[in-house]
């Protein structure tokens, strides 16, 4: 795949806020591009990622934004809510529009003369898996395809696609409210329940944010919406109100456009595939149900998709299995960072001995009371622990508060074979940030000590 042209920027300056996974690409592909570029951290550590100071970058703090075209900042920095950045103010003062790096991928794109289309997919769960299958299925089917986004590289790290290849994009809250001219050609939302609140105000906030991805759409295009909740619903009845072509997805209602049946994924015109072992629950049903739909609207034959879907390996961290000792399965599903999450790996299983805690989301787990039957006992670490053992507590669940991994796993897989569990599962409804750099290493750590377990039995 050829590089974007090295003048296509040219003549134009960028401010780059956050020099992380997103802004030092963003600041290297724009300069790469031939814009000028100031980038900055406001962390030493950060800043040392420009340390070989590439040409067309400088490395300087903000005083000023009025000769600047855009502000770049990093997902995670926070333009309005809970309290702007000052950098931000000051491209608000001078009328300077604050951008994600996405939206500047698609210019990019644009201005190359590349008709390559774009698919969004967002939603509070589930927006991992769905992009990545439906990466998979367009590889199955030879469409050039490019996956990135909150998903993998970040959008300006992508290649230019020619005019039949499709962009793969994970799109999170934080990206969707900075998007300008960003337009999807299919376009997902999975799923609504609270999450990043204290970004975006409260749900009514939250779910505008995610709405933006269908921003831009026409009547060529498509939406697909997860029914599950009334704010989906809602959305789904507004962009078909406004011509926009729609059609709804669930894992397990049946009288919407594409839904299981029998064990199959089905739409209007029968059968499409169906999910292997790599996407249990009715949750990965969803996910399917969405990247099929998408899949077939970007020109995917239906015998690919039957034969491609059998073939995708699954992401670490969701609902991955470890390890089977003793006839007791170990379940990786870190990336279950709240408790809408984690109800979709509860409800799995028959009985479970659940390790859970962190940094918890508003609500905690009571929304999880339906599951707790399924719990022969809890082992509870990190730092809102004593919270979720009180709710476990008015509900007669048997748990204990051990504190970390090091001492849940072990206790863990002694509970399973007490009391006939057949799971231990890793789903812990929280953020990772009190113990682990992320969901990603609270999982590899959890593997760590599960594989550790064997070793203990084979020294003793």
């Amino acid at each position: 795949m050829p590089p974007f042209p090295s003048d296509l920027f040219a003549g134009q300056r960028f401010a780059v806020l956050g020099l992380g996974r997103n802004g030092t690409p963003a600041a290297r592909a724009l300069a790469a591009m031939g814009a000028e570029v100031q980038a900055w951290d406001d962390g030493e550590a950060g800043r040392t990622s420009l340390n070989d100071t590439p040409a067309r970058i400088t490395l300087a703090p903000f005083n000023n934004l009025s000769r600047f075209d855009a502000l770049v900042m990093s997902p995670g920095i926070p333009h309005t809510l809970p309290k702007a950045h000052p950098v931000a103010e000051l491209a608000r003062r001078a009328g300077v529009p604050i951008l994600s790096d996405a939206d500047l991928l698609f210019q990019a794109v644009r201005r190359t003369g590349s008709k390559a289309r774009f698919a969004g997919i967002t939603g509070t769960n589930g927006k991992s898996t769905t992009t990545a299958l439906l990466t998979h299925l367009l590889r199955e089917a030879n469409i050039p395809v490019a996956e990135g986004g909150n998903l993998g590289p970040a959008a300006l790290s992508l290649p230019l696609l020619p005019d039949d290849g499709v962009y793969v994009l994970e799109m999170s809250s934080y990206m969707l409210e900075r998007l300008e001219t960003l337009h999807f050609a299919v376009a997902c939302l999975l799923n609504l329940t609270p999450d990043h609140l204290d970004r975006h105000g409260d749900m009514s906030g939250y779910a505008t944010a995610k709405a933006h991805i269908f921003d831009r759409m026409t009547a060529a295009d498509l939406a697909v919406i997860g029914t599950a909740d009334d704010w989906c619903r809602r959305i789904a009845a507004t962009l078909r109100a406004q011509g926009i072509p729609t059609e709804t997805i669930s894992g397990t209602d049946t009288q919407v456009d594409v839904h299981p049946a029998d064990g199959m994924i089905v739409d209007r015109d029968g059968p499409i595939a169906q999910p292997g072992a790599t996407l249990p629950g009715a949750h990965n049903a969803e996910n399917a149900c969405a990247a099929l739909a998408m899949a077939l609207y970007l020109g995917v034959p239906r015998e690919t998709l039957a034969k491609g879907i059998g073939t995708f390996a699954g992401l670490a961290h969701r609902q991955k299995l470890v390890t089977v000792r003793d006839g007791v399965a170990f379940v990786d599903d870190s990336k279950a960072t709240n408790a809408d999450a984690a109800s979709r790996a509860l409800s799995c299983y028959d009985r479970i001995v659940w390790i859970a805690g962190g940094i918890a989301k508003a609500g905690g787990i009571t929304d999880l009371v339906p599951y707790f039957s399924r719990i022969t006992e809890a082992f509870l670490i990190g730092c809102d622990a004593p919270a979720f053992a009180q709710t476990l507590a008015a509900h007669g669940v048997t748990y204990r508060i051990v504190g970390d991994l090091e001492h849940a796993v072990p206790q863990a897989a002694t509970a399973a074979r007490r009391t006939g569990a057949d799971v231990v599962l890793l789903s812990p409804a929280c953020a990772s940030f009190d113990q682990f750099s992320g969901f990603e290493a609270r999982g590899l750590r959890f593997a760590e000590l599960v594989k550790q377990l064997a070793h203990d039995r084979e020294e003793s």
